[in-house]
């Protein structure tokens, strides 16, 4: 068996960007692209050099195949991926946008990703993992998948792997909001590195200030939070460390979905590869730079060596600026 750096799980989904502005309903052209907050994970590590892992369902169709062969693409591993012949695989609608978020539809009701339970769990693939990266997406899914993702977290803690969790909220895949705040705070309880965005964490705690979030998620026994701000970079805490960490300039952005998962990439990376905190939030806050400076949600994570150049200007201009 193949080991790991890092394994996720979750659904991916073929997603169709608008090539032009406008209500979706009013566009004629699309390009296919790769979606899903846990494969973004997924390629970015492994596109640093790092061995990653996906498990999931797809289904028997033109999407799933598309998707399997995106991945391996990318040198993720996909050997605990099943295919399923009875359900379909999702897909997405996004629209373009030049300032903002843009619109994004979902098609993925039923999906064979949502059929995904503790019968397809295989203990011994994640536990070849040093590392386990989860998102609040599978506990919205479907009863099975939230059965799945609380019994791979348990499984992974008791043998004594690290667990980061991002909790990518999407209301509209909740029965309440009430359901979601409790459903995610409880999971992410039970994480080491829990990296909220500043809107999800006030929306999940109550709390506006960053310290303030890290200090509802620290008292539950979380070691690190890393708070998400946009632009204006990234909030860390520990039991014994705090520091605000500025953001990157950039210039002209493209499309801001991808960004969070690409902070992520930036911070698993570096934890794992021993560096400090600070630094695993300064790579974190530069692959969220680049990841915003393309259309894909995956397409500006960077290698690397695309990396280091990215980090080498900035403390150029910086030096110079």
């Amino acid at each position: 068996m193949v080991e790991l750096d890092v394994v996720t799980f979750g659904e991916a989904m073929a997603m169709f960007v608008a090539e032009q502005p406008g209500p979706l309903n009013k566009v004629e052209q699309f390009t296919r692209r790769l979606a899903g907050a846990e494969t973004n994970v997924a390629i970015g590590l492994a596109r640093l050099g790092l061995t990653s892992g996906w498990v999931s369902k797809v289904g028997k169709d033109a999407f799933g195949t598309y998707i399997l062969e995106a991945l391996k693409r990318q040198n993720v591993d996909l050997t605990r991926v099943k295919i399923d012949e009875e359900y379909p695989t999702g897909f997405q609608l996004k629209s373009k946008v030049f300032k903002g978020d843009p619109e994004v539809q979902y098609f993925r009701k039923g999906s064979a990703a949502s059929r995904m339970g503790i019968e397809d769990f295989d203990a011994d693939y994640f536990k070849s993992a040093k590392h386990l990266h989860m998102t609040g997406i599978p506990l919205a899914l479907s009863g099975k998948t939230r059965d799945f993702a609380n019994n791979t977290l348990l499984t992974m803690k008791r043998a004594g792997r690290t667990v980061s969790f991002d909790p990518n909220l999407r209301p509209s895949l909740w029965r309440s909001e009430d359901e979601m705040i409790r459903v995610i705070n409880e999971t992410a309880a039970k994480a080491d590195w829990v990296l909220p965005g500043i809107a999800e964490g006030e929306v999940l705690t109550g709390f506006s200030k960053p310290e303030d979030i890290a200090a509802f998620y620290l008292e539950k026994g979380v070691g690190l939070v890393v708070v998400k701000l946009g632009a204006k970079g990234a909030f860390y805490q520990t039991s014994t460390d705090r520091g605000l960490i500025e953001g990157f300039h950039v210039e002209h952005i493209v499309d801001t979905v991808g960004a969070g998962d690409g902070f992520a990439v930036g911070v698993i990376s570096a934890l794992l590869e021993g560096l400090p905190i600070k630094e695993a939030v300064i790579r974190g806050n530069a692959i969220g730079a680049l990841a915003v400076q393309s259309s894909g949600d995956s397409d500006g994570l960077p290698s690397r060596e695309e990396l280091e150049r990215f980090l080498n200007l900035c403390n150029e201009v910086r030096k110079h600026g």
